[in-house]
């Protein structure tokens, strides 16, 4: 089926009992949490630890998926392969939403056995469904000083999944003591290694979100801006792309989950010393002329939604096609919550569909070849 690649798109899903109790617990633990630890570095340096204990919870993974650490190349990161029943059994419930129905969707968890669960026959190769020839470098986010490639498994392994290929999470320096520009070159080190590798510029798919959708945007500007090959499409989710002054005070309130004064205080502390107007500092004011198609997501009460909304209008202004998805009553980066949250399973049905768009656009008579 055809879809369209240049959309903005409001899921009407009925939002679920478990989104509805999770705003009232993120707002009664992450704000309150992050207004009283990110204040100095000794309260960042304590959040780390937090986000890092999360992150060694065993059993978060389904069997099928595969995490193989790499320190080879330019940047360490990890291998994220999600198996063929994974595939199967992730697009199963989130191919649902694609026609309106949740009836599989706003379900439970696909069980060993169901109509939408796990395939106990694999039938060999383990990442068999997966296309080696493709893959998907993610930036994981974390306001760039908290978190890693492990607490970002719930959205690699799906994401695997939605995209046929498998993921490489980057790894990269992060303050403090690093700062913007030692992340960029991280970045960079990350996609030219995926190019000596041997993939092909266009069957890569560069994604994050929050800090890692910033750094996904300035990662094609620089590439744009150099001359080297960009990659066939790009994802952000929840991106974080104004780090040039104070908020807007719509969502202050309504945001669960973001303190919009801390969120400003990050932005000071990292754009200290540079031109927060610049686009590689705050990618909201880039030109995007030339990058590839990009999908962006955003919760309508969020505080970043505008950060986000921005850069896909700015960027269809440019001649980009941008899928842009906002989700009503949706947390910053839901798409984390997967395990627990019924509408970021469905997400990965939604990101799936943007690929196949991608895919019928680039083989459209006169579109530009990597």
């Amino acid at each position: 089926m055809d879809y369209d690649l240049n959309v903005d798109i409001t899921p009407e899903y009925p939002i679920s009992w478990q989104a509805a109790a999770l705003n009232g617990v993120l707002r009664g633990t992450m704000k309150p949490i992050s207004s009283l630890l990110v204040r100095n570095a000794a309260g960042m340096a304590v959040a780390g630890r937090l986000m890092g204990l999360g992150a060694r919870v065993p059993g978060t993974l389904p069997g099928d998926v595969s995490v193989t650490p790499d320190r080879s190349g330019p940047c360490p990161g990890e291998w994220v392969r999600a198996g063929r029943g994974l595939r199967e059994s992730a697009l199963g419930s989130a191919g649902a939403g694609l026609d309106g129905s949740l009836a599989a969707g706003l379900g439970d968890r696909p069980r060993e056995g169901s109509d939408g669960g796990l395939d106990g026959d694999l039938d060999g190769d383990l990442h068999g469904d997966l296309d080696e020839d493709k893959v998907a470098l993610y930036f994981h986010g974390g306001a760039y000083f908290v978190c890693s490639p492990a607490t970002h498994r719930p959205i690699t392994w799906r994401l695997s999944a939605a995209a046929g290929r498998p993921v490489f999470a980057a790894d990269y320096r992060q303050g403090p003591p690093h700062s913007l520009g030692e992340s960029l070159a991280d970045a960079l080190g990350a996609y030219e290694g995926l190019l000596d590798r041997g993939y092909r510029s266009r069957d890569i798919l560069v994604a994050g979100d929050s800090a890692g959708g910033h750094l996904t945007l300035a990662l094609l500007l620089t590439l744009r801006d150099r001359g080297l090959p960009l990659p066939g499409s790009a994802i952000c989710l929840s991106p974080w792309t104004d780090l040039s002054g104070p908020r807007r005070r719509a969502r202050f309130w309504a945001d669960p989950m973001l303190p919009a004064g801390r969120v400003e205080w990050l932005a000071r502390r990292w754009t200290d010393g540079l031109d927060p107007c610049d686009p590689l500092v705050s990618p909201v004011y880039g030109d995007y002329t030339g990058v590839p198609p990009l999908m962006i997501v955003t919760g309508s009460t969020e505080l970043l939604r505008d950060d986000g909304r921005r850069v896909a209008t700015s960027a269809r202004e440019n001649g980009v096609p941008v899928t842009y998805e906002e989700w009503r009553r949706m947390p910053h980066v839901f798409a984390i919550l997967a395990d627990v949250l019924p509408e970021a399973r469905l997400l990965f049905g939604h990101i799936r569909r943007f690929l196949a768009a991608v895919e019928a656009h680039a083989a459209k008579p006169g579109a530009d070849a990597a």
